[in-house]
C-alpha cells in the first residue's frame, strides 16, 4: 500500500518535482500573465478580458515549463546528492539550489554562474532554516505536558 503521506522514490520523485514545478509555474504564471495582458489590452472590457486570455494561453505554459526544468534539475541533484552522501539532510538541498543554479546560468558565463550559484544555495538555506525553525516550533507546541502538576513552593529560582 503506497501512502500519499510518502515521498517517491528514486526516479519518480524526480518526476514528481517536475510536475509540481511545472503546475506551480503554470498557475503562477497564469495569474501574472492574466493581470499583465489586462492591463496591456486597449480600451474596452472585451478587449481586456481576451488579452488577458490571450497572454495566458501564450506565456503560462512557457513558464511552467521554465519551472519544470529548474524542479528537475534540482531534485535529480538532490537525489543524486542523497545517493553519494548516503544521507538526507538540509546540506543536500542547498548545495542542490547552488549548483540548479549554476547550472542553469552557464550559458551565460563564469561570473553568471557564480551568481545563480550564490543566489540559489543562500535561497534554499532561507527555505531550509524556516523549515527547521518551524519543526522545531511546532514540536514544543505539541509536547505532552508532566502528568504531575509542579509544586509552586518547590521551585527553584
Amino acid at each position: 500500500v503506497i501512502s500519499l503521506a510518502q515521498e517517491p522514490e528514486g526516479p519518480w520523485r524526480i518526476v514528481d518535482d517536475c510536475g509540481g514545478a511545472f503546475t506551480m509555474g503554470l498557475i503562477g504564471g497564469g495569474v501574472f500573465q492574466a493581470i499583465k495582458g489586462f492591463r496591456n489590452a486597449p480600451m474596452g472590457i472585451n478587449y481586456r478580458l481576451r488579452g488577458s486570455m490571450n497572454a495566458v494561453r501564450i506565456r503560462a505554459p512557457q513558464i511552467g515549463g521554465s519551472f519544470a526544468v529548474w524542479g528537475g534539475l534540482f531534485s535529480t541533484i538532490d537525489c543524486g546528492l542523497v545517493r553519494i552522501r548516503g544521507k538526507e539532510d538540509p546540506w543536500n538541498s542547498i548545495t542542490s539550489g547552488a549548483l540548479t543554479g549554476a547550472v542553469l546560468a552557464s550559458r551565460s558565463g563564469p561570473l553568471a554562474m557564480a551568481g545563480s550559484a550564490l543566489m540559489g544555495g543562500v535561497l534554499l538555506a532561507l527555505i531550509e532554516g524556516v523549515g527547521i525553525l518551524l519543526t522545531r516550533y511546532t514540536a514544543q507546541q505539541f509536547q505532552n505536558p508532566s502528568p504531575f502538576g509542579e509544586d509552586p513552593r518547590t521551585r527553584c529560582i
